[in-house]
């Protein structure tokens, strides 16, 4: 029987995995995947989650791997500035930066930190159940017992699903393409993550390495029939755009739907416990998502050190990060909405453009600070 299993090989889950390990503790992690391999597209780690890395010594390795980045600009389809955060003064404050990286490159170091023997990949959870302990069933036939489990199992959590019996998914009605590319992008873009607002589209990209760009492109879903690819979609954003989306080759872009988890009333059950998007998955409009869960992964940690009882560190849990993550996941929806507005749009960017860069700076610093 295992003490601990943790269901998802994900950033939450290899965070937490890590996280248990420098405590002492005994864990098994069971993944679907057949391996963790370079797919998906590319993540920004931001300071929060940066000082956790730090904490498990973890930063220097991750910055090796991705670039850092220092500001943050949304600006209209023209490049022409809307609103820009510079986090140079956070950096220094929380001695840690904002870093782009390859997700697959970041797990990867995540789960050689921990070591592959606590990680059972091909095993793809299909039933949960409680008994006397936890009787965890697997798509390849397989069983195991557990004590305790963590389903870091991602928006369609299986963990969720059969246990707490609580998911309401809600669809922002947006489609979303993420795609990497080789490309030499102007030295001025070299460590600022760049966000294009047009009509119903928005467009955002970030070097993630030395010659690597991860991009995104976002539609409101009810147009995107009309068009026959991409850089068609977004001909009147600015050529650097449309360079960007015909370089990409179709083998390295992803196609999303753009969805969130209404907030759930609990996200723990007897010697059971959510983290991440299982517990309270976000649109990516903050960039916050991967973050929140390794926020998670390092509150429970943190308890921990004062309280082996594991129900009454899942109770405290909630109490402590649920203000914070329901924050985050509403902010994020009414930013998603406001960013893909179809009209109107001139007068949204000239009341924009009035906000205060340190308004910007106050709400990037409330969501970097950790709770404890």
């Amino acid at each position: 029987m295992n003490d601990i299993s943790i269901i998802g090989a994900g950033i939450g889950g290899l965070s937490l995995g890590n996280i248990l390990q420098q405590r002492q503790y005994d864990f098994t992690i069971y993944e679907g995947a057949p391996e963790i391999k370079p797919v998906g597209a590319g993540i920004m780690m931001a300071v929060n989650a940066m000082q956790i890395f730090d904490q498990l010594g973890l930063k220097e390795k991750i910055e090796n791997a991705g670039n850092k980045v220092h500001g943050i600009s949304i600006t209209d389809e023209s490049l022409k500035p809307i609103t820009k955060t510079s986090i140079l003064a956070l950096e220094k404050k929380y001695n840690s930066c904002n870093v782009a990286i390859h997700r697959a490159g970041l797990q990867k170091i995540l789960a050689e930190n921990i070591g592959f023997e606590h990680i059972k990949l091909n095993h793809s959870l299909s039933k949960v159940e409680k008994n006397e302990n936890y009787s965890l069933h697997f798509e390849n036939g397989t069983q195991a017992e557990s004590k305790i489990v963590f389903g870091a199992d991602g928006i369609k959590s299986k963990v969720r699903d059969q246990i707490l019996k609580t998911t309401t998914i809600r669809n922002a009605g947006q489609k979303c393409w993420r795609g990497l590319v080789e490309l030499d992008l102007p030295e001025k873009f070299n460590h600022e993550a760049i966000e294009m607002w047009g009509k119903g589209k928005r467009f955002g990209f970030v070097k993630i390495s030395e010659k690597k760009v991860y991009w995104y492109a976002l539609v409101n879903e009810r147009k995107h029939k009309r068009y026959f690819s991409l850089s068609e979609i977004f001909s009147e954003f600015h050529p650097l755009a449309v360079r960007i989306l015909e370089a990409t080759s179709e083998e390295n872009i992803i196609l999303n739907d753009i969805t969130d988890l209404s907030p759930i009333p609990s996200w723990y059950s007897e010697n059971l416990c959510l983290i991440g998007d299982a517990a309270h998955a976000t649109t990516p409009n903050m960039g916050q998502g991967a973050c929140q869960s390794i926020e998670d992964a390092y509150i429970i940690g943190r308890l921990l050190e004062n309280n082996q009882d594991f129900n009454a560190v899942f109770e405290e849990f909630q109490k402590i990060r649920r203000k914070k993550v329901d924050y985050i996941v509403n902010t994020s929806w009414k930013i998603g909405k406001i960013s893909q507005w179809e009209s109107g749009n001139t007068l949204r960017n000239f009341f924009m453009r009035l906000i205060p860069e340190n308004t910007n700076q106050k709400l990037a610093e409330k969501i970097i600070r950790l709770e404890m």
